[in-house]
């Protein structure tokens, strides 16, 4: 798997994490090894602008994916994943940071970018939360995942609720 982590924000973040938790979720979604993934950390201007330019909203959000080749997990266990570019995950520390103490469950901000990573991750795969029964399938993965990531790890505690709209 080839993913690429690029630090833009001047905040500093745990970059390694980002890439773990990213490969672990691809690996968990069957994503065929040889694909790519870009995550670009960018400041609150930068997200804003993309904000406007992409979905015509004000403000700064917290997480942004761009698709590329549109790949999915397969159907079937014994189904050929196909390979690919993923595409881009944009993430904003600032936002993270923010919506990480604002949370029932307050938690640091890089636990909140690792969760907007899964989240992005999720999206670049087709997942969406627009319908109530979408959400229920997309958050209930993420929290799977975040919460078998961090098993791996010996992380105790519970892990981030979703904060991400």
């Amino acid at each position: 798997m080839s993913i690429d982590v690029n630090n833009e924000s001047g905040t500093e973040v745990d970059e390694q994490a980002i890439l773990d938790i990213a490969r672990y979720a691809l690996a968990r979604m069957r994503i065929h090894p040889l694909s790519e993934l870009s995550v670009i950390v960018v400041d609150t201007d930068a997200m804003e602008q993309l904000h406007i330019q992409w979905m015509d909203l004000t403000g700064p959000t917290d997480v942004m994916s761009f698709p590329m080749d549109e790949l999915r997990p397969p159907a079937k266990d014994d189904e050929e994943p196909p390979q690919g570019l993923l595409g881009d995950i944009v993430l904003c520390p600032e936002v993270a940071k923010k919506q990480g103490e604002d949370a029932d469950t307050q938690h640091s901000m890089d636990e909140e970018l690792q969760l907007l990573t899964v989240h992005g991750v999720l999206h670049l795969l087709g997942y969406d939360h627009e319908e109530p029964d979408e959400k229920a399938e997309m958050f209930g993965l993420q929290a799977a995942i975040v919460d078998g990531w961090r098993g791996e790890r010996g992380m105790t505690g519970p892990s981030p609720a979703p904060t991400v709209s």
